[in-house]
């Protein structure tokens, strides 16, 4: 391994630990919140643009998670990995930037008071997730937000309401994340490499997933858990994820 790459490693393994140390209180409140929601029959919509809806995706349905997380998939947000050309880069600078656009987002899903929303946003700043998070918050919803203090207190909002994510989600979790993201310099370079966000946001959104499933154990309520089907137990598993897909399902249809 040469050395940037484990310096990489270090960087990111101290970044997880400062927030193991820190974001305990604040990961339980946000699984309370996601706990509370399922088992009252509603959702936890989880959203993200750019990066972010790495994270969000993640959510659900993913080895290991609870059924009654719902990713809002918005392929406009997500799709610009080819860079140029159709749904390219540019775009999705474009579209993010757009206040507005967020609030046709939400209006293309059957939101309920009692869900909750769950946002992954290194930044917290941009007018779509901000959007959002008004929009999901005027509906009667509790909001999440996973999001870099350091970042974001750090740069003006980009939405009329002036506020960033941190300020108005109901439990913030903070990844810590310095501005920039990228950590690591190479003498001569321009410019940082080594960005952690995503793993970090990733890492945050399987332990809220967690602590959601103890809390609703806690309880005595069995969550619906999604299992691996790349096993020798394939055709249990399928049985057992089929069943939390008609779960899924019977609380589409209850809308």
């Amino acid at each position: 391994m040469t050395d940037i790459a484990g310096s990489y490693f270090d960087t990111l393994i101290g970044r997880l630990q400062t927030v193991a140390d820190t974001q305990g209180d604040a990961i339980g409140a946000a699984a309370e919140i996601c706990a509370e929601a399922i088992m009252n029959d509603k959702l936890v919509f989880t959203f993200g643009t750019g990066h972010g809806s790495f994270a969000a995706m993640e959510m659900f349905p993913r080895t290991g998670t609870v059924t009654g997380f719902r990713p809002i998939v918005e392929s406009t947000m997500i799709s610009f990995h080819r860079v140029l050309g159709d749904g390219g880069a540019r775009q999705y600078r474009f579209i993010h930037s757009r206040e507005g656009y967020g609030d046709a987002i939400l209006s293309s899903h059957q939101l309920l008071e009692g869900d909750a929303m769950l946002i992954f946003s290194h930044s917290g700043l941009n007018a779509v997730t901000l959007d959002i998070a008004v929009g999901a918050k005027e509906r009667g919803m509790k909001v999440i937000g996973v999001t870099s203090v350091p970042h974001s207190s750090s740069t003006p909002s980009r939405h009329s309401c002036g506020k960033r994510l941190y300020e108005l989600a109901d439990v913030v979790i903070d990844t810590g994340v310095p501005k920039g993201d990228a950590g690591l310099e190479i003498e001569g370079l321009k410019g940082r490499v080594g960005a952690t966000s995503t793993s970090i946001a990733i890492a945050i959104g399987q332990a809220i997933n967690a602590a959601t499933a103890r809390k609703m154990m806690d309880r005595g309520y069995e969550p619906f858990i999604m299992v691996s089907p790349n096993t020798t137990e394939k055709a249990a598993a399928d049985v057992q994820n089929d069943r939390n897909y008609a779960e899924l399902w019977r609380r589409l249809k209850m809308r």
